[in-house]
């Protein structure tokens, strides 16, 4: 595959969507504006469904039907920390009534909760939560809080070093642009919405697929790292309006967006046979007080890029 050009990449690109996830796994948010946090957007994967026997994060890799519960923060969760006493996560499903969760913090608490490699303690939201989660998964289930207060999640050092995440998968943000989704579904029978990629911000103003190449990107002032393209697990082929399972967009992806068409080098054989699309960031400026902001609108600055796919890891 050629390589891109610097000049192809340095575009008027803008933030034409930003998403958080405040329950792992769960629908996401859209919101105008999210302020910048130690561990990615405020309130990203502070929560996690966990199985009460064994205390994994349950994903829709497994449970398909998490894509169904729809959340919601209200704005004062994003301009006030900490947030007003009364201040609710909100948290509904099919079928099921609405689940209203405090933002203050729990007092119990969970040991053994476990992502991937990660095992530590986390806040336990209790056994209302617990129920509700129960009832709509069918098998024990308990929602618990990252405890930011005792635990720290780093990211994979092979990548990156000095930035943690909380219940994320791997890294900090995962950035798309409009223009590669609309690439992706020019090859489809039927298209698929960006819910399927679960992206953090959602960039238009670029060439396709440009993103892959960005090294390093400024948003509103805060520097941004392109650490690895985001290979994709199963959770593209569910169908984010009814949990319904397929092969798409993967079958077809696997014929342009493999590493061995991209011509990647592949760091490792832990993600080989997968497809990849977005870029994953981490933000070196970790701010605590949640005083740096992206929003939509903001122009993307492309700083440096990678020369060509053989420098991009994967």
């Amino acid at each position: 595959m050629a390589s891109l050009s610097s000049e192809s990449l340095t575009t008027d690109s803008r933030v034409k969507a930003i998403m958080i996830y405040p329950i792992k796994s769960c629908k996401g948010m859209s919101v105008s504006e999210a302020p910048l946090s130690p561990t990615g957007f405020l309130w990203d994967r502070h929560w996690a469904v966990v199985n009460s026997n064994n205390g994994r994060a349950c994903t829709q890799r497994v449970e398909p039907r998490l894509a169904l519960i729809h959340v919601h923060l209200p704005p004062l969760a994003f301009s006030s920390s900490p947030p007003p006493p009364c201040s609710c996560l909100v948290v509904g499903a099919p079928g099921m009534p609405e689940l209203q969760v405090s933002l203050s913090k729990p007092s119990l608490k969970s040991d053994g909760v476990s992502v991937w490699e990660w095992t530590g303690s986390a806040l336990d939201e209790g056994d209302k939560a617990a129920q509700w989660f129960t009832d709509f998964l069918g098998k024990p289930c308990r929602l618990v809080r990252f405890n930011e207060d005792s635990e720290t999640r780093p990211v994979d050092p092979l990548y990156a070093t000095g930035f943690n995440v909380k219940f994320t998968d791997a890294f900090q943000f995962l950035l798309i642009s409009q223009a590669s989704l609309d690439t992706v579904n020019e090859q489809l029978k039927e298209p698929v919405s960006i819910n399927r990629f679960r992206p953090n911000i959602l960039v238009d103003g670029c060439e396709s697929f440009a993103e892959d190449l960005w090294k390093q990107i400024r948003i509103n002032q805060s520097n941004f790292h392109g650490v690895m393209l985001c290979p994709r697990c199963k959770v593209p082929t569910i169908n984010q309006e009814d949990a319904t399972e397929g092969s798409e967009p993967t079958a077809t992806m696997m014929k342009f967006r493999s590493a061995k068409a991209l011509e990647v080098n592949t760091t490792t054989t832990k993600y080989k046979g997968r497809v990849y699309l977005g870029q994953m960031l981490v933000c070196e400026d970790n701010d605590s007080s949640f005083r740096k902001i992206i929003s939509v609108g903001d122009i993307v600055h492309v700083e440096q890029v990678f020369s060509s796919y053989a420098d991009v890891a994967v």
